[in-house]
């Protein structure tokens, strides 16, 4: 067992090619046992790369990696497991169906003979779970646990197979305020017993919270690697993106028009009831409040991906058929969801297929797509949002986040929609890529278009919302200008229901 401060991993000059894509071009790391190191950058900076090196799913071209002083086999995710590595992704791959005492033991059981002793393997589950502070049942069905429970079972898992390093990619990123702080405590365990932990994570606050050293990366190289004492949120800021950011929320005075939409009594029983709002021509509204409050639901029921129970919806005064995303598209909606993987995007695609898909009706003759005017559409909007790829043909599951989201974005902006909706836009992108993404929406209002903006980080809802409409448990609390939406405002009525503390 390691002691606090020995060395466990140091990467040297780390090199890494794709074809002709330099995702690593000399990366450097040093991890030390009982310690919480946070790995930063911009999408697209060569984090996941590092990781997945680690992790044993990519080999590296070049570099030296060396393990409590051994050298790394790579290229085998089994030998990183052997190896004292293990993985914990941002959504857990659980069997659902197991226990978790199956689960944490799944493969390797201990057994009493040749049969398997499940009394045993539920007393070290409970032992583990004890060891990272959470109080399981090593007996209960994996379905139905919280996302941040099931990544504990994870943790346990890497735990009962002598794990040293854990590597943890976004996760908190699905997670709500208070499962955030319960994984903070369990990593705090995994610290106190002299593991190491190497996180990746776009939240900076909670950065600064938990960590004791913090590497930043850069166009696939090392910028610097620091303890936490040494360094701040400015300088940090900076290192990601190689340059000052000053204007993170480039809100804009736009002249506000007509109103686009009109939402009335809108109610679906199980989500939201009541909701009654506008959003007019040149503005940004923005929907706040705690995970579960109903915001994404009644923006899919505007959408018409969800159906509603009572109320109605109307664009440019005129009634919108529920029930019928055709019809929303029909009329100029556009809607950029929360999960652009599941919900926004083709990841198979090419990322000129993606960007055209809801544009075929400009770009079809006598039924079939003009592939010249598909390529013209995507150059432009590379061009418009600087999206980063090699071909346009290659499948946009190859992007980094922040591409990812800037397409959807591009597939949505080439309809030329009057109302665009931005489900938590920059969820899980990096604070560059984040400020470019704001200017877009500003840009978008700046055109006339009407914003309809959902959102959970509150910095961003203050920093680019005209009103505020506060959700919470499916209610609309309040409504608030820009000048009277406060953080302390936005969190009491989000909480309590209340305008004021």
């Amino acid at each position: 067992m390691a002691n606090k401060g020995d060395l466990l991993l140091e990467m040297k000059d780390v090199k890494k090619r794709f074809g002709g894509a330099v995702a690593l071009r000399g990366t450097s790391l040093s991890v030390r046992a009982g310690e919480i190191h946070a790995l930063l950058g911009e999408n697209g900076a060569g984090k996941s790369t590092m990781l997945k090196i680690l992790a044993g799913v990519h080999v590296h071209d070049g570099g030296e990696i060396t393990l409590g002083g051994s050298a790394f086999i790579s290229g085998s995710p089994q030998a990183s497991i052997d190896q004292g590595i293990a993985v914990i992704y941002q959504e857990p791959s659980l069997f659902l169906d197991l226990s978790l005492a199956e689960n944490v033991f799944v493969g390797r059981q201990p057994k009493k003979g040749i049969a398997i002793d499940w009394k045993e393997a539920e007393a070290q589950a409970s032992k583990l779970f004890k060891e990272l502070g959470v109080e399981l049942d090593p007996k209960r069905q994996a379905r139905g646990l919280s996302i941040a429970d099931q990544q504990v079972v994870e943790i346990a898992k890497a735990l009962s197979m002598n794990a040293n390093i854990i590597l943890m990619d976004e996760p908190t990123a699905a997670l709500s305020a208070s499962e955030v702080e319960r994984l903070m405590t369990v990593m705090r365990n995994l610290r106190a017993a002299n593991k190491a932990v190497i996180f990746v994570s776009h939240r900076l606050d909670e950065v600064f919270a938990i960590s004791d050293h913090i590497t930043v990366m850069r166009d696939g190289a090392t910028v610097s690697e620091k303890k936490i004492a040494q360094t701040d949120l400015q300088t940090v800021i900076k290192e990601m993106v190689g340059r000052e950011l000053t204007e993170l929320f480039p809100k804009t005075d736009h002249p506000i028009g007509d109103v686009v939409l009109e939402v009335e009594n809108l109610t679906n029983a199980a989500y939201f009831r009541n909701v009654s709002f506008t959003v007019r021509k040149g503005e940004i509204v923005a929907l706040a409040g705690l995970v579960g409050s109903g915001r994404s639901e009644i923006a899919r029921s505007i959408f018409g991906i969800d159906s509603y129970d009572e109320g109605s919806v109307k664009i440019n005064h005129k009634p919108l058929k529920k029930n019928s995303p055709i019809a929303a598209m029909d009329v100029k909606i556009a809607l950029v969801p929360e999960d652009r993987r599941q919900q926004g995007l083709f990841m198979v695609a090419g990322v000129n297929r993606n960007i055209s898909m809801e544009s075929f009706s400009r770009l079809t003759g006598r039924f079939f797509i003009n592939f010249k005017k598909e390529r013209a559409l995507t150059n432009e909007w590379r061009e418009n949002l600087s999206i980063k790829y090699a071909d346009q043909s290659d499948p946009v599951d190859r992007l980094s986040g922040g591409n990812q989201q800037k397409t959807v974005l591009a597939k949505w902006l080439a309809t030329n929609p009057d109302l665009l909706i931005v489900d938590e836009p920059t969820r899980g992108i990096d604070v560059g890529t984040k400020a470019e993404v704001h200017r877009l929406i500003d840009k978008a209002a700046g055109e006339g278009k009407a914003v309809l903006m959902i959102s959970s980080e509150l910095p961003e809802v203050l920093g680019m919302a005209d009103r505020i409409i506060v959700m919470r448990e499916g209610r609309q609390v309040t409504e608030l200008s820009r000048k009277e939406a406060t953080q302390e405002n936005v969190i009491a009525a989000a909480t309590t229901g209340k305008k004021g503390i």
